[in-house]
């Protein structure tokens, strides 16, 4: 592949975000009358936020709208993400200048643009990114492609010449569903199936190994 940009994820890749997320969805279904069940996390995972929205009122039954929820939920993660430090990841900042300096980056997140420019901003990458994109921008959110190919003709290039660093199973599906070369991270709290791992060209550990070496080699 003759390597032309790089296209991140967000949560769970940069971000060590997916657990809360999960927490912040969690409350807000207990005190709005909602019942959580097994499949909710990993359903809601790379969901635009009308989408989980919609589901956290259909299938987990909190009361209230999809507008209303998808507010409340957003304003329970920046105010987190402003009393507490932003949990990067370790050796995220450092896989993001290496490859700057490489290639043209994008993000592809599922984050609300508000919460996405809060944590590029608190890790001092924001200037690094030629493309930002969020699931909300789109028509609809991973697994779908919408977002990645956004960001790709953001950057201008095709998607069959990015790399997309993905950690879930949605994520890791809507890359490939937008023929982007895969390279998964997968999270340890919500570790995907193998049909979704087997999607990726190379599987790392942490986001400390994606480096450019690793990614002219693909």
């Amino acid at each position: 592949m003759d390597l032309a940009a790089v296209v991140f994820d967000l949560d769970g890749v940069l971000v060590d975000s997916e657990q809360l997320w999960d927490e912040v969805r969690r409350q807000v279904a207990r005190e709005w009358g909602g019942r959580w069940t097994d499949e909710a996390t990993g359903a809601m995972q790379g969901m635009s936020t009308p989408e989980w929205a919609r589901y956290m009122v259909e299938q987990v039954g909190v009361r209230g709208t999809p507008d209303e929820v998808a507010a409340e939920v957003i304003r329970r993660m920046g105010d987190r993400y402003r009393r507490e430090e932003v949990p990067l990841l370790p050796g995220a900042v450092e896989a993001v200048w290496a490859l700057s300096e490489r290639w043209p980056l994008g993000v592809a997140s599922s984050s609300p643009p508000d919460l996405i420019r809060v944590v590029l901003d608190a890790a001092g990458i924001a200037d690094r990114f030629r493309a930002v994109v969020s699931s909300e921008q789109v028509r609809r959110g991973k697994p779908a492609p919408d977002v990645y190919l956004a960001a790709a003709a953001e950057l201008g290039v095709p998607p069959e010449r990015c790399v997309a660093i993905e950690d879930s199973a949605n994520g890791l599906r809507a890359a490939a569903t937008a023929g982007m070369t895969v390279l998964a991270v997968p999270s340890p709290h919500y570790p995907p199936p193998p049909d979704a791992l087997a999607l990726a060209a190379v599987t790392v550990d942490t986001v400390a190994k994606v480096t450019p070496e690793l990614l002219a080699s693909l």
